[in-house]
């Protein structure tokens, strides 16, 4: 078997595309020895914020003195950002090491019918290499939904969901009652689950936690105050206590106030953690969630759904005020709802497509942007984008958002202008 080829085997799964459901991870684990049995784990999920109430989680964790695995997705620039154990992403060698050892099973289960999807063998990749290096306790983000999401194989000491709102209907359903039924799969029976949700996320969450047997405890937005917010962090209270949390934009402070109730669920949380919580919360780095580029005026955001659309217009309003806009998103999102609430902060557009078989042509980008804005302008790729949105910027800053893929080719954009100068 080729060592050197296995990521790239692992890339080529992507065709398989999306397929919910746990047959096939938890076989494939099976025949791993079931390395995520007896594994300390914090499970979370959520339409908006889920991975950085994970990497605030990973933060006070690691200042607890504790070996942290932690699992999200999707990626930005490659796949070892999925995989970070002690606050590190995955070293290449060890990362074709494990996936050596996942690859033959996955191979003999397609030989057999069973096709794994990229996805599925990436958690799998995980929670074997969690296993390998014996973490204390592993952070694990859903991918999609949580009911028959491959991460729904690890019975955790606590479940985390936050915000819910409307996205992938086409797997999740139509309406939020039902998505948030599929969030609520992630529940069980002794584990207690922290949310921010409210109203009917909340009632379909209370029903469920009746159903499996599992307390329920609600952070309330109520009590989290944003004290001041900056380009680099915010500073908050939540029940009676100041926290600095080193991501921008208020929504982090629900995110922190999350990531804390989760925290306060673990068994050890007043002998080993609760003294550094707030170091955590400070120490905490989750790029491209309105991330300010180091000597550049470009703001980066991985924002795809309405209600981070929503979030990040009034946080960039109040930080930056008015900005050029580069935007492009995957052809399964909502583009007129994003578009709708990124106009209003948008002085001209920048509309393009992102690097990906799945992104809305720029030219269907166009016709919705221009419903809501009258400057606008469609590029062909990121890279005609930004340069222009450069030479025009005069003294406005630049916010590039829409996919995680826009934020990928505008690290790449970055990496090349920076080669060049």
């Amino acid at each position: 078997m080729d060592q050197d080829g296995n990521r790239y085997w692992l890339d080529s799964l992507k065709g398989k595309g999306v397929r919910p459901g746990l047959e096939n991870i938890e076989e494939l684990l099976h025949r791993l020895g079931d390395p995520q049995v007896g594994m300390r784990t914090v499970h979370v999920a959520g339409s908006d914020g889920k991975g950085s109430v994970c990497a605030m989680v990973e933060s006070i964790l690691l200042a607890s003195d504790m070996l942290v695995g932690m699992f999200t997705s999707p990626s930005i620039m490659r796949v070892n950002e999925s995989i970070r154990i002690g606050g590190e992403e995955i070293a290449d060698d060890d990362l074709e090491d494990v996936l050596s050892l996942v690859r033959p099973h996955v191979e003999a289960m397609a030989a057999e019918g069973m096709e794994c999807t990229s996805f599925e063998v990436l958690t799998a990749t995980a929670l074997l290499q969690f296993h390998r290096v014996d973490v204390d306790i592993a952070v694990v983000e859903v991918g999609m939904g949580g009911r028959l999401d491959s991460t729904n194989v690890v019975v955790p000491e606590v479940v985390a969901i936050n915000n819910v709102c409307v996205e992938h209907r086409e797997f999740l359903g139509d309406n939020l009652r039902d998505i948030a039924y599929e969030k609520a799969g992630i529940m069980k029976h002794g584990v207690p689950c922290v949310t921010v949700n409210e109203g009917v996320v909340l009632d379909v969450l209370e029903s469920r936690s009746d159903e499996v047997g599992c307390t329920l405890n609600v952070v309330r937005r109520s009590e989290v105050e944003v004290v001041s917010s900056r380009p680099d962090q915010i500073d908050m209270v939540y029940g009676g206590v100041a926290y600095t949390v080193g991501l921008p934009g208020r929504h982090q402070a629900y995110n922190a106030a999350l990531a804390i109730g989760t925290v306060s669920m673990l068994s050890d949380f007043h002998d080993r953690i609760e003294e550094h919580v707030h170091e955590g919360l400070e120490n905490v780095v989750w790029p491209c969630r309105m991330q300010k580029m180091m000597g550049m005026p470009v703001v980066v955001d991985v924002t795809h759904t309405v209600n981070g659309a929503e979030c990040l217009r009034r946080d960039i309003e109040e930080i930056y005020g008015s900005v050029l806009l580069v935007i492009g998103m995957l052809g399964d999102k909502d583009l007129d709802g994003v578009s709708r609430e990124l106009a209003e902060i948008a002085d001209r557009v920048y509309v393009t497509a992102p690097d990906s078989p799945r992104a809305a042509p720029s030219e269907r980008m166009f016709e919705v942007m221009c419903q809501y804005h009258d400057d606008v302008t469609e590029f062909s790729d990121v890279a005609f984008a930004m340069d222009d949105a450069m030479d025009t910027r005069g003294d406005s800053t630049i916010l590039v958002t829409g996919s995680f893929r826009m934020a990928e080719d505008v690290l790449r954009w970055l990496m090349d202008r920076s080669s060049r100068s």
